[in-house]
């Protein structure tokens, strides 16, 4: 399985979570709280990120499950 970040994105009425570049949904959920739990249950187990788009399409929030780097960098 690859490290793709997953994204929760709107979906109609609805909240989808799809891996990065893939143009299909992994899940599709009514609330967008279901979709990010879904999604960081994935992101999870690739230690990937998690990013959280708003209504409009765009990023509102990034989690990331990966091994990040400590102390950061920069």
């Amino acid at each position: 399985m690859t490290k793709k970040n997953q994204h929760v994105v709107p979906h109609g009425d609805d909240w989808a979570v799809k891996g990065a570049g893939n143009s299909k949904a992994t899940s599709i959920h009514s609330t967008q709280a279901e979709a990010i739990n879904r999604g960081k249950e994935i992101a999870q187990n690739q230690k990937s990120e998690l990013l959280i788009h708003g209504q409009n399409g765009r990023i509102r929030e990034k989690n990331s499950y990966g091994n990040d780097p400590y102390p950061p960098k920069g």
